[in-house]
Formats: structure tokens, C-alpha cells, sequence
């Protein structure tokens, strides 16, 4: 249902702007925002000024409606005026009040093309976005269901898709709703255009368009979130693996392994020269010569296949139940998880093949990673009750939990220095639930002190992080989100 200028004049009694009640600057500005509106042409102007919509308190010219439930708010947005901060940017937005550090969720159109989704979960928090990957579309929508907005994004030919940016925020009650424009300078006056703006509600239910996987990208400083590759509806993507040289991320795709550059493009199959589809479990050896991954195989057996990166046949090294899970910093050893006489076990095996090694028994299977120097392993394990994470030599010794918080961490990943682990925990206590279809979080420890920080929250699955996903140079990880209530 599209919610008119006629059904706002009725509910509020207010002079409306268009389909919205009113306006007014949020945060503190050096000059006071506008706002025209052409009912002809059914355009707003919308000017503002304000140092920026970020941090923990924003500053912008806002024209807003109050409402509450789901709603679908879209609108074509042109930027005006040459010149300027090239962060200036038009925004659609939801907020729970006009407080300046209030909870937010917007569509934020940056003058230099950059389109994401920003939010600010609660009072005062700070500000995270997530970049979409497609620069200044043409047609932008900002999606509320429940606590998740998303980003969805339109071309020349009107037909909406995903951008992959999907973020939680959770409004109670009544909020505002509407458009707003930010001069990213508080001594500049900025000016944008929203045309074609339609206020609807949402379609009831989710749909397989709405069910998507995304491969993100996380930069670990800053916490800003940049999509690298949306997967199609109703076939989500998982398990990403960094390549040593920093090129390019291992995706599996409908059961194969793919290529997927960081810079973005189209994903490039990798030949492993089996009949059966691969699992989400794979990974380049350091040496960036070589390919790890499992699958069922030409036998239908669940093994561990070792082959050329460049593609061809795989050789088989370890057979039945195998889940890898990563490289020896030399490239010569490789260690997984397997299913072994009724019990889980870690394990390692020559990559050229050779006889297994059991190192210890009862780890879960969710990954296991050796540390840049070679000296640890760290897997996750609920053998002191909660799932946590553990190290341990390679020689099968010196056993020591990690992590201690009993909220059931998964999946370790050590940056390329050494110096932080990364790891998914679900927000909800659950200790040993193993991710599926939950809202997790991306934590990291600093191993030196035992302090952990949270780096993002999204919808989690086993694909979304079971293998090495650090970037070559620390930087930044790489994960996979899920949106829609599918997964």
C-alpha cells in the first residue's frame, strides 16, 4: 500500500510536505537546511548543511514522516551543485528519533558515486556501514523487515537487486522516516534532488529473491564493510578463502570452487577435474601454488583433494569424512577434521600425501588453522563444555584454551602477522549452536592480552567463515553474510 499525501494530512493534522509531515535540522549546524516541494513534478530539493552522518552524533537537514512497521522507501537521487566534499551525500533514512546520536539506518548517496548502507544500532553508538559494490546507481531503495534494512539498488531498467548491504537496527515503536541531505562540511550549504519517491509497504513474507548470500569484506581498523560479490537469489555463496597474493578470494558457487577478484567482477570456475561438487572447505597453500579442498568425489566419498591451482586432476590424500581446514606455513603439511572410529579428531597429513596424523580428539568440526609461525594450530572445541577456542603444537602437545568467555566461539583465523584471531560467536547465548541460520558476531583477540573487540553483526551461517580469510597484508577479513529469513 503506498502511503499518500492525503492518509499523512489525515493521521497528523499537519501541513504536509508531500507524502511527509515536516522538517527540520538534526544535530548542530552552522546553517539552517530547506526543503521545496514540486508537486508536478513531484520533486523535493532538499538542502543542508551539517559536518557529517557518522560517529556517534550526526548533523543534517532531515524531512521525515513518523510511522512504524516494515516499509520499502525509494527514490531517484541527483546531487547538485559541482564542487564541494565528495562525501557530501543524500540520504533515505529511518531513525528512532531526531536526537543527533540517535539509532539510524540510511541509504546514504555520496556525491563521489559511493553508495552504502550506514546504521548506528543503538543511542549513542557509533556508525558502521557497509559499502555496496555498484557506484552511483540510479535508483535506490532502503528496506526495512522486522530489525534488518537492506540495500537494494536499480539500473536503467527500472528492475531492483540486492546491493548485499544488509545491516540490523532495532527500532521500537514509532520512528521517522524519510530523506536527508549532508554537506559533509559545516560551513558549506549542500543541495540534492529525490524524484519518483514512493512510501509502500513491503511485500509479505520472504520470497527466494529475498533469501542472498554476500562475500564481504571487512577492513579490521576502521570496522567499514565493502560487498565484493552478491550471490544469486535462492544459491548463496560460502566459504571464502584470501589467496596468498591478495588478488583474489575462493568462493564456492552451486558446488563449485570460483574465483572472485577483490576489485570486483565476474567469478571464474576453477577446474578441479572431479564429476562431484565441492564443499564449502578450500584453500590456496602459501606458496600459491597449489589447491585444497573436499568433496565427495568421483567415488562418492567424502575426502580431501590436493591439485594445481591452474586447474587439473586432484589427487585424493585423505579419504572418508575429511573436513579441511588449512595449510602449514610451508606448504607441505595440511590439517582437517575427521570423523574417526565414532569420534571427531584433528588431524594432519603430508600435502603430498602420507600416512594421518591424529593430534587430538574432539574438536568440533568448524576449522582449525595454523598459526604464521608454524608453532600452533588453534581449532575450536567443545571439550570444556561451551565451544571455545583452543591451540596446540603440531606434534600433538601443549593443548591450551583460548578463549574463555563461554559464549561458543567458532572458526579461529590468525592475521598474517601473528598478532590478532579472528572467530564468529552467536549474539544469542548459545554455546555450542553451530551457527546455522543465527545472528553472529565478528570478534578478534589481541593474543598478547585476551582482549576481544567486536568488528561486525550479521546473519551467520557454517559458509560464512570456515576458512583462511585474512587478507595478505592484515587488513582486512573476508566473511559471508546471509539476508533473508531463509537462512
Amino acid at each position: 500500500m503506498v502511503l499518500g499525501a492525503a492518509a499523512v494530512r489525515a493521521q497528523t493534522g499537519a501541513a504536509p510536505v508531500g507524502i511527509f509531515t515536516d522538517h527540520t535540522d538534526v544535530g548542530v549546524v552552522l546553517h539552517p537546511g530547506s526543503v521545496q516541494y514540486d508537486e508536478a513534478g513531484q520533486t523535493y530539493t532538499i538542502a543542508g548543511s551539517g559536518e557529517n552522518v557518522w560517529g556517534t552524533a550526526d548533523a543534517f537537514q532531515f524531512v521525515w514522516k513518523k510511522m512504524e512497521g516494515d516499509f520499502a522507501l525509494t527514490a531517484d537521487i541527483a546531487i547538485l551543485g559541482e564542487g564541494g566534499n565528495p562525501h557530501k551525500k543524500a540520504m533515505l533514512m529511518a531513525r528512532q528519533s531526531l536526537d543527533a546520536d540517535s539509532a539510524y539506518a540510511d541509504v546514504a548517496v555520496h556525491a563521489s558515486g559511493l553508495t552504502s548502507l550506514q546504521s548506528r544500532e543503538a543511542k549513542g553508538e557509533e556508525t558502521h556501514e557497509v559499502q555496496a559494490n555498484v557506484s552511483a546507481p540510479k535508483r535506490v531503495r532502503l528496506l526495512k523487515h522486522g530489525d534488518e534494512f537492506s540495500l537494494w539498488i536499480a539500473g536503467e531498467d527500472g528492475k531492483f537487486q540486492p546491493s548485499g548491504a544488509a545491516m540490523r537496527v532495532p527500532l521500537i515503536g514509532s520512528f521517522y522516516v524519510g530523506r536527508g541531505v549532508c554537506g559533509h562540511d559545516k560551513g558549506a550549504v549542500e543541495t540534492a534532488a529525490f524524484m519518483n519517491i514512493v512510501l509502500e509497504a513491503p511485500p509479505s513474507g520472504r520470497t527466494a529473491e529475498w533469501t542472498y548470500g554476500t562475500l564481504e569484506a571487512i577492513t579490521v581498523a576502521s570496522t567499514d564493510r565493502r560487498v565484493v560479490y552478491v550471490g544469486a537469489p535462492g544459491g548463496p555463496p560460502g566459504g571464502p578463502a584470501w589467496a596468498p597474493n591478495g588478488a583474489f578470494l575462493l568462493l564456492t558457487i552451486y558446488g563449485r570452487i570460483e574465483i572472485v577478484p577483490v576489485a570486483g567482477g565476474e567469478p571464474k570456475v576453477v577446474e578441479t577435474g572431479l564429476r562431484a561438487g565441492t564443499d564449502c572447505h578450500h584453500g590456496i597453500s602459501p606458496d600459491g601454488t597449489l589447491l585444497a579442498f573436499d568433496s565427495l568425489g568421483i567415488h562418492g566419498e567424502h575426502a580431501i583433494y590436493v591439485g594445481p591451482l591452474s586447474g587439473g586432476e586432484p589427487r585424493q590424500i585423505a579419504a572418508k569424512r575429511c573436513t579441511w581446514n588449512g595449510w602449514s606455513p610451508d606448504s607441505k603439511t595440511i590439517v582437517y577434521n575427521a570423523w574417526r572410529h565414532g569420534r571427531p579428531r584433528l588431524c594432519t597429513i603430508p600435502a603430498a600425501g602420507g600416512k594421518e596424523k591424529v593430534l587430538s580428539e574432539m574438536p568440533l568440526v568448524g576449522s582449525a588453522e595454523y598459526s604464521p609461525d608454524g608453532q600452533y594450530i588453534y581449532f575450536n572445541s567443545d571439550r570444556s563444555g561451551p565451544t571455545e577456542i583452543w591451540r596446540i603444537t603440531p606434534d600433538g602437545s601443549q593443548q591450551k584454551q583460548v578463549t574463555k568467555d563461554g559464549l561458543g566461539n567458532w572458526f579461529p583465523h590468525i592475521s598474517p602477522d601473528g598478532r590478532l584471531l579472528a572467530f564468529l560467536t552467536p549474539q544469542q547465548h548459545i554455546p555450542n549452536f553451530p551457527l546455522d541460520s543465527g545472528l553472529v558476531m565478528l570478534r578478534v583477540m589481541t593474543l598478547a592480552d585476551g582482549q576481544i573487540r567486536v568488528l561486525a553483526r550479521f546473519r551467520g551461517w557454517l559458509l560464512s567463515m570456515p576458512n583462511p580469510c585474512w587478507s595478505s597484508d592484515g587488513k582486512q577479513i573476508a566473511f559471508v553474510s546471509f539476508n533473508g529469513s531463509g537462512w
